[in-house]
């Protein structure tokens, strides 16, 4: 937008005023061309300013579809529970063999991998990236939380990793961030029914050095736990993980 300062000034000032908020003072000789020029700077910097405000990430529209589909009727699920591998690589199908070798307090063999939902460091899988597994597909209950309301109604979120002995990868953060936040909407879970495995069972699971504290209050945003209350004081034990 081209606005004059001065009616009876030669050679004339002049304020243009952009779409992205920025102001020149100019002095004008040639107004004509000026205008031209104006109208060509304003609509560079629209484009230039539309461009980068789609750049970020929305997890509200995201939600409307979620990533990652099921092939039956949603259960009613009641809680998450966040683990760790306890190993410095892995991928669905290497946890996958692992449990399908576990048997259950019958003696049955597990049905394959316990967890609903993997995500990799860059060593088996990709690192950040996050795979759904059969239970969450078939929407089934879980093996890994050695609890049967836990296994029955909690999501199992495994991070590959030993979180022990080395902190998660800032991209695995980001992404068990990512899911907690479109589970928590998509399901209407709030942030107390999240857990990590030691809430649960004595455990060291998801270990020591994984961000609790940081990555609850970055996907609660607006719970009062986010606000100055801790939200997630764990038990140890000798146990680096269990189901």
């Amino acid at each position: 937008m081209l606005k004059r300062l001065g009616h009876d000034l030669k050679p004339h000032y002049y304020i243009l005023t952009t779409t992205a908020g920025v102001f020149l003072s100019l002095i004008v000789t040639d107004v004509r061309a000026f205008s031209q020029q104006s109208q060509q700077f304003s609509s560079s910097a629209q484009v230039a300013s539309k461009s980068q405000s789609t750049r970020l990430p929305d997890t509200r529209k995201e939600s409307a579809s979620f990533p990652w589909p099921t092939a039956e009727k949603p259960r009613a699920w009641k809680y998450i529970v966040i683990h760790h591998s306890a190993t410095t690589r892995g991928s669905v199908e290497s946890i996958h063999q692992d449990h399908r070798r576990r048997k259950d307090a019958t003696g049955n063999n597990w049905l394959g991998i316990g967890y609903h939902f993997v995500i990799g460091n860059g060593h088996g899988m990709k690192d950040g990236s996050i795979d759904s597994t059969f239970r969450w597909k078939q929407q089934i209950h879980g093996a890994h939380s050695g609890s049967v309301p836990h296994n029955g109604f909690g999501i199992g979120i495994c991070l590959i990793g030993n979180f022990e002995n080395t902190a998660p990868t800032p991209k695995q953060t980001a992404a068990v961030t990512r899911l907690l936040r479109l589970l928590s909407v998509h399901y209407k879970l709030k942030r107390e029914q999240v857990l990590g495995h030691k809430r649960i069972k004595p455990t060291a699971c998801p270990g020591r050095l994984f961000p609790m504290r940081q990555i609850m209050d970055d996907a609660f945003p607006n719970s009062s736990q986010a606000k100055g209350v801790r939200s997630d004081s764990f038990r140890t034990s000798r146990s680096t993980h269990g189901s």
